[in-house]
């Protein structure tokens, strides 16, 4: 009998660890594609463009998958779409009117709300781990991000509601990914915020196109890079692993931005800003070490699971 085991993989939290922290990367390329090729262009449009494009190309390769959705897959992923939509809504439009550094540091604030949010949800405080992690990577993130003071400014506080959003997005995930199709639910997430996107350009701006190479460059690079590869894998990936974990290792993403602003554009960080990157690491690292019996946050995350030959996991 062909058990067609060629095409199974066995996830274990290490794995799906590895890969949201290699989406954590990807994503970190945004700033700096942002940076080189983005001016001109409404914040709607670019939210759209970004994810229609990704969803395109992600629908592509995996047609045959498509064809196999169900209601329950657009139901969850036009929740997550919406959630995705409206946090890029409120970073973009938040980055507009606050600096760059309160508007990073207002962001990472993701890394606090999540497991908060999942502490509530659960009636139950975090495992000790996550929240030294927590802490140490909150003051990594706040040295890495913070050039003065923090002043709380309109754009502040959009960007505080994006990461709130955010944080409402990797608990939401966590809750209605297992079971699912990862790869039909990150696909269909991507049109529906791509959709929210087009709607809101058509209605709140003059909707205009990429005008230089440049620009088409860096929306096919958020498009492909950024929103095709990482809202994919994660929603893939995050159900074999904590939602604070995914928390930690997103917030890996301010250093891979600082890299790669050093190789591409010469930008350099002043010493607070590379201990920071060192906290943010270590706060990581302390995440995941084991807790006391009785103080894990998902056990048995640690165990392979088996999935199926289209991709999904079984529901035990």
């Amino acid at each position: 009998m062909n058990t067609k085991t060629a095409h199974s993989f066995a996830w274990t939290q290490g794995k799906a660890d590895i890969a949201l922290g290699l989406v954590a990367v990807a994503w970190g390329s945004s700033y700096l594609l942002m940076k080189i090729g983005l001016g001109g262009m409404g914040p709607f449009m670019v939210i759209a463009m970004r994810f229609l494009i990704a969803f395109a190309v992600v629908g592509a390769v995996s047609f045959r998958k498509i064809a196999h959705t169900n209601r329950v897959v657009l139901k969850y992923a036009s929740v997550l779409g919406l959630l995705l939509f409206g946090l890029f809504a409120f970073l973009t439009h938040g980055l507009e009117t606050t600096s760059a550094s309160n508007g990073g540091f207002l962001t990472a604030m993701a890394v606090v709300f999540v497991p908060i949010i999942n502490a509530a949800l659960q009636r139950r405080m975090p495992p000790r781990p996550i929240i030294a992690g927590t802490l140490v990577t909150l003051a990594g993130i706040a040295l890495l991000s913070l050039r003065g003071g923090l002043e709380l400014h309109p754009g502040d506080a959009l960007c505080l509601a994006g990461a709130l959003l955010y944080a409402v997005f990797i608990v939401a995930t966590d809750r209605l990914a297992p079971g699912i199709d990862g790869m039909l639910l990150g696909t269909w997430q991507l049109g529906f915020a791509g959709l929210y996107g087009l709607v809101f350009s058509l209605v709140c701006e003059i909707p205009t196109l990429p005008q230089t190479p440049a620009q088409w460059g860096a929306i096919l690079g958020l498009a492909i890079v950024c929103s095709a590869f990482g809202f994919v894998l994660q929603p893939v990936a995050q159900p074999h692993t904590t939602p604070e974990h995914t928390a930690l290792l997103f917030s890996i993403e301010p250093v891979a931005s600082a890299v790669l602003a050093f190789f591409v554009l010469g930008e350099t960080l002043p010493a607070q800003g590379y201990l920071g990157a060192v906290l943010v690491v270590t706060g990581v690292v302390v995440a995941s070490l084991p807790g006391r019996e009785g103080d894990q946050a998902a056990p048995g995350l640690d165990e392979p699971v088996e999935s199926m030959p289209d991709g999904s996991v079984p529901v035990m």
